[in-house]
Parts: structure tokens; sequence; C-alpha cells
């Protein structure tokens, strides 16, 4: 029995790099197509062209007419972009998987938990409405002709190369050095993290499964903390308690408008997802990757590796300023 080619559009992030890796390990032939500047290495066993996405005519020459069983783009965040997909992709793969997002999800949200029928609406953030608008184009693309998608729709997404707080490794900087954090609201509203080696098993559970065309999956944990905790877990696997200051989340939208997409978009929101879906579909999808775990794995490889502890001085300012307001 021939193995199911898979490509990966992009291939070496968050998601991706866990994903081809287990496609490899399941015996999926897999093809990344990405520029080749990832600071990531590639999986082993992976085949990698070298082609920037936006350059047509570059994508042609490497692909050379190939056709694949599944394409997954990992870097599509547009209607254009999904279009250029469709019209080089149709007729020449079985499957197009398309990664949505959670974000998509309707703010503020009305109930919980969230499923997959929850609507799709978010006036704060335009990466969320570009989301959206995706998937309605693939909708249609499938409606009308049959086009053969499945969309995914991931939550916070991490692993041992991200710090998954607001602000990354600026977060780790300031408690280390005894600095005080800025925590938006009260701290208690609830946020799913999803380890990516977790998550992996449900992407790669959908690949080539023809059950799932035309159909939507949101892919996350049941691992839900307050933020109070997701920064004083981290801040114990960094060695120091973190000293937390709650601000408002206007106040801070206020002093920063571009934050207002990920907080009044995002994270100021509690969200707890309903996985029954994709556990039905993929029955091995059992995530077991907790943050209390993961959080001492993700601060040693950043101490193992000084060029991922990149401090933003520009949100290291804001939290700075939003303090001495309040001193």
């Amino acid at each position: 029995m021939a193995s199911t080619k898979v490509l990966f559009i992009g291939g070496t992030g968050i998601i991706s790099s866990a994903a081809s890796a287990l496609a490899v390990e399941r015996g999926f032939e897999v093809t990344l197509l990405n520029r080749g500047t990832s600071r990531r290495a590639p999986a082993d066993g992976v085949e990698v062209l070298t082609a920037d996405i936006e350059d047509a005519a570059s994508v042609d020459a490497v692909l050379r007419g190939r056709e694949f069983d599944v394409v997954a783009d990992m870097i599509a965040f547009t209607p254009d972009q999904v279009q250029r997909d469709i019209d080089r992709f149709e007729g020449r793969t079985g499957q197009y998987v398309f990664i949505s997002s959670a974000s998509a999800y309707q703010k503020p949200v009305s109930r919980l938990p969230i499923t997959e029928s929850t609507p799709l609406r978010n006036p704060y953030w335009q990466y969320s409405r570009d989301k959206i608008a995706c998937e309605e184009l693939l909708n249609t693309a499938y409606r009308d002709r049959g086009f053969p998608v499945t969309i995914l729709r991931p939550s916070h997404t991490y692993d041992k190369w991200t710090i998954p707080a607001v602000g990354g490794w600026t977060v780790i900087d300031r408690i280390r050095r005894g600095k005080e954090i800025v925590v938006h609201g009260d701290g208690t509203s609830l946020w799913t993290l999803t380890h990516a080696d977790d998550l992996a098993v449900g992407f790669v559970g959908l690949l080539g499964n023809p059950l799932v065309l035309g159909d939507v999956f949101g892919i996350t944990s049941d691992f839900v903390y307050t933020w109070n905790d997701i920064y004083t877990i981290l801040g114990r696997a960094a060695g120091a308690e973190p000293r937390i200051r709650h601000i408002p989340t206007a106040e801070i939208e206020a002093a920063d408008p571009s934050r207002a997409g990920s907080l009044s978009g995002d994270k100021a929101h509690s969200v707890v997802f309903d996985t029954t879906k994709i556990r039905r579909v993929v029955p091995e999808f059992n995530p077991v990757i907790p943050l209390h775990r993961s959080a001492i794995e993700c601060i040693a490889w950043h101490d193992a590796h000084p060029e991922l502890q990149r401090v933003d001085a520009e949100l290291d300012a804001l939290f700075d300023r939003l303090l001495a307001q309040r001193a």
C-alpha cells in the first residue's frame, strides 16, 4: 500500500513542526515547502522544497506538477492567500487542510464550552476576521465544487521554543529581575493551553480521512488555567515567584491600542472548549502534557539558547508605564 503523500506549506512552525514529525513517524511521505529560513531544523525523513509561497513562479518550479494526497497550508491568513491555494491545488490533492483559529469564535463569548457550532464573530481583531473570511471562501468552494477542505481551529498552542504568556520571554525576564508583571483584568479568566505534541495527534489523525472533508474541527487540550496560574507556574519554573499587578484590559488597550486584538479579541475572555468531535473521529487524541510539566522544559530550552531570550522593549516599557500610573 502506497504511503499517503502530504505537503506542508510552511512546516517549521509550532504546530507544523510537531505534526510533520509525527506524520513521518506514522509512515506518511512528508514534503515541506518553505523559504528555508527557519531556525528550526525540519524533522528527520522529510523532503524539503525551497521556495517563497508568494512567488508563484518559484513554487510552480519546485512542485513541477506534482500531486499530493494532502496539502496543509500552515501560513495562509487571508482570503487572497487561500484563493491562491485553491487555484493551485484544486484537482491536485485529495484534501486541503486549512489552519483557522479559535479566536474566530464570537467575542464576547456568550456560552461555554465553545464547540464547532459556536458562531464566528470577532469585531476586535482583524486577524480573526480574516480567518473567518478564509473559512467562508473554502466552504463556498466545497459546496459549489466539492473542493476537499478540512478546517482546523486550534487555540493557544505552544512548545519548548515558545513561552505561553502575553509577552513571551519578556515576562520571564521581568520575573527573574524581580520586576512586576502586568496581567489583564483580575487574572481569573480561564485560558486553554495545548502543547504542540498533543495537538499533532489530532492533526495527523485527520490527514487522508475522506470522512472529514467539508468539515471543521476544534483541536485543543482540556488543560484550562487562570492567567494567575499560568504566570505562577511559569515563574516558578524560572526560579522566581512572579509579582503580579492586575490592570483592567481597557486601561491596557487605551495605553496601547494595538493590543486590543489579542486582548479584547481573544485573551481577555474565558475560553473552554468541548473536544468531543475531534475525539470521536480521532480516538487516540488525548492530550497529556500539562503546563506545570512543560513549563520546566520551555524555560530550560530558553536558558540553553540565549538567542531565544528576546525582550520586547516596547512591551517592557508599556508595563513600566502602566505600573507607574498606578504607583
